[in-house]
C-alpha cells in the first residue's frame, strides 16, 4: 500500500564501522531523499488514533507509522552484519541512529591524526602518465574532500596550486594562456583542469 511517502531505490551506502563520518553524510542525503530524515532526527511518538477520525488523520498516522518503520529498516540494511547484531533489538530508529553514533564516531583528536595522514598522501600524489589531468584532478578532490569531511579547512587553491606544480611541464602551454588572461592566483580549479583538457585533446588530434 502507498502512504504517499516517496522511496528511492538507489543503494544506500553500507557501514562496515569505519569512517563513520562519511557514512553519515551520505545517509542524510540518503534518508532525506525518501523523507526519513525526520524519524531519526525526532524522536516523535506515533500516537493513537481519536475516536471517528478524519481521512487527513488517518493518513498522517499510517505515514508517521511508515516512515518510522521504513527508516529502522533502512538502518538494519545499510550496515554490516556484526554492526547489525549489535542493534537489531533497538525499536527506536531514533536510538539506533544515536548508538552508532556513541559507538563509531570518532573523537577529535583521532580525527585530526586521520586528516594529517590524508594532507600527507595528497602531497605524495604525483599525476601518472597513463591518467588524464581530469583523472588526475579528481584523485586529489577526493582526498581534499575526505579532509573536508573530518572538519579540516581544504581549499580548491591548494589542489590547483599541487597541479600547477606536479603537471607544469607537459602543460606549460595552458598555464600560459591562463596567465596571460588573469591573475594566476586567482584560477579555479574548473578553469585550470579545462584548459589542461583543452590543450590534451588537441594533443591527441595531432
Amino acid at each position: 500500500m502507498d502512504f504517499g511517502i516517496p522511496y528511492t531505490k538507489l543503494a544506500p551506502p553500507v557501514f562496515d564501522g569505519y569512517y563513520h563520518h562519511i557514512w553519515v553524510a551520505r545517509m542524510e542525503a540518503h534518508l532525506e531523499a525518501n523523507d526519513l530524515w525526520e524519524a531519526l532526527e525526532e524522536d516523535y511518538e506515533v500516537l493513537p488514533l481519536p475516536n471517528n477520525p478524519t481521512m487527513a488523520q488517518i493518513k498522517n498516522h499510517k505515514e508517521k507509522k511508515a516512515r518510522k518503520s521504513k527508516a529502522r529498516a533502512t538502518l538494519f540494511v545499510v550496515v554490516s552484519q556484526d554492526i547489525f547484531t549489535r542493534i537489531m533489538t533497538i525499536k527506536s530508529t531514533f536510538e539506533i541512529w544515536n548508538f552508532l553514533k556513541d559507538e563509531y564516531e570518532e573523537d577529535e583528536i583521532i580525527k585530526g591524526m586521520q586528516a594529517m595522514n590524508l594532507v600527507r598522501e595528497f602531497e605524495m600524489k604525483k599525476k601518472k602518465e597513463s591518467e588524464t589531468i581530469k583523472e588526475y584532478a579528481n584523485r586529489l578532490l577526493n582526498i581534499a574532500n575526505k579532509v573536508r569531511l573530518l572538519g579540516s579547512n581544504f581549499s580548491d587553491s591548494r589542489i590547483v596550486q599541487k597541479i600547477l606544480v606536479t603537471a607544469l611541464e607537459k602543460f606549460e602551454a595552458s598555464i600560459t594562456s591562463l596567465e596571460n588572461t588573469k591573475d594566476i592566483s586567482k584560477i579555479t580549479l574548473a578553469e585550470l583542469v579545462s584548459a589542461m583538457q583543452s590543450q590534451e585533446q588537441r594533443r591527441l588530434m595531432r
